[in-house]
């Protein structure tokens, strides 16, 4: 069949293997594979037509403008963000994405021989997607809807605002990031260049899925320091520190993403390594509420201390860092950018939701830095796994919504 532009886009761009990494997150990007799609990325604004196509050679931005053809009228400058890097949760290399047409609401197998399945159960989402055309991966990688998803949908609206001037609209500021799953897209990501007044991330979820909050988030690193001993002669002796960071676990609260949802914060651990001498386990501590949030990172502390009494000062070690603050602190003082985008969709036909994000965009950072930048959705789900999938009527509905805004803004 014959495909729209946002979805050949999003074809071409899911079979770039852009995935960022944690063990290498103190340089941006964290993977040099990221370039080929940043580099990409330039190119294709350059041929279209763009202004001020900038790429970034020490940290892999991507900026361009498409410049207001209204003249004597001020019109603020809107920002458009999608980041080009897929979680290390899961390979994004070798996608091999198929397109599953008139989707009939069953549950879906997308490998037959490794028994990997997406079940209907698991994502209720794809009920609203029956009758529609689904693209989906063949089980061994994830898809990387997130966020290539929003990168071809930006993409797709430059090129009909670059080919069909006599659409009016104002100063339309392009920027896609790197490294944004590993914490540090907006890094060196450079405000005053871009240029924009206000902008949005385009990295949510299903059609209507719109969020100007998120959570308040911060990284744990706990230390445990143990002894080890020949283990025929190890009673009263050893302190074996796989066994006291599980101790450390059990002690925190129960509230963990798998029992969660809402507005509920949680503990996760994500990463867990070590010996008899001694563990390491990383942590993520989120809350949207910002009392409830420096609550959690107490308790945190508060534990190792405990335990410390236990089995001697120093065998528990935290270090905490913040990462991010709940974005709706910023943006509430200014909720017509919120009330634009609301309309644009309301234009196109769709219903919008408003939730608070159960995570972090580039958004969040850029709006503490100066930078107001909501996040709408994408027309994807099932991030960061196998079982991601995006659907092609809500992916070409956004690039409508798109749209929608750039019209909403030139009224202004």
């Amino acid at each position: 069949m014959a495909y729209s532009k946002v979805v050949e886009n999003f074809l071409r761009y899911v079979r770039i293997d852009t995935q960022s990494s944690e063990e290498t997150s103190n340089m941006v990007p964290s993977t040099e594979k990221q370039r080929n799609l940043a580099k990409m990325l330039y190119q294709e604004l350059t041929a279209l037509g763009a202004e001020d196509v900038r790429y970034d050679e020490a940290h892999s931005y991507v900026y361009a403008v498409i410049p207001s053809n209204i003249d004597g009228k001020t019109i603020p400058a809107v920002g458009l963000i999608a980041h080009m890097d897929t979680a290390p949760a899961v390979s994004g290399g070798h996608v091999n994405p198929r397109v599953i047409e008139n989707y009939d609401g069953n549950d879906i197998v997308l490998n037959q021989e490794k028994n990997i399945i997406t079940y209907v159960s698991d994502f209720p989402m794809l009920k609203k997607c029956v009758g529609k055309s689904l693209i989906v991966t063949d089980g061994n990688t994830l898809l990387g809807g997130d966020d290539k998803a929003g990168v071809a949908e930006i993409m797709a609206m430059a090129e009909e605002l670059l080919t069909h001037p006599e659409r009016k609209h104002g100063k339309i500021c392009i920027g896609f990031t790197p490294d944004e799953e590993v914490g540090n897209g907006v890094a060196y990501f450079d405000i005053k260049g871009f240029g924009a007044d206000y902008a949005y991330t385009v990295d949510g979820g299903m059609l209507g899925d719109m969020s100007y909050e998120c959570f308040n988030a911060a990284g744990a690193v706990l230390t445990v320091t143990g002894k080890s001993v020949h283990p025929g002669y190890a009673k009263n002796v050893m302190k074996n520190a796989i066994k006291l960071a599980y101790e450390f676990h059990c002690a925190l609260p129960d509230e963990c993403p798998e029992n969660t949802e809402g507005y509920e914060g949680f503990y996760h651990v994500d990463r867990m390594k070590g010996t008899v001498e001694e563990a390491v386990a990383e942590y993520i501590i989120r809350d949207h509420d910002r009392t409830k949030f420096e609550e959690r990172k107490a308790i945190f502390v508060k534990t190792a201390e405990t335990l410390n009494k236990k089995y001697g000062a120093g065998t528990f070690d935290v270090v905490l860092s913040d990462s991010y603050c709940n974005m709706r602190e910023m943006i509430e003082k200014e909720m017509h950018i919120v009330d634009n985008m609301v309309e644009a969709m309301k234009q196109a036909g769709v219903e919008p939701e408003i939730s608070a994000i159960r995570g972090g965009t580039d958004g969040a950072r850029l709006s503490f830095d100066g930078l107001l930048c909501p996040n709408i959705c994408t027309g994807s789900e099932g991030h960061h796994g196998r079982n991601e999938f995006a659907c092609i009527e809500d992916m070409e509905k956004i690039v409508e919504i798109l749209l929608n805004l750039v019209d909403i803004t030139a009224k202004i």
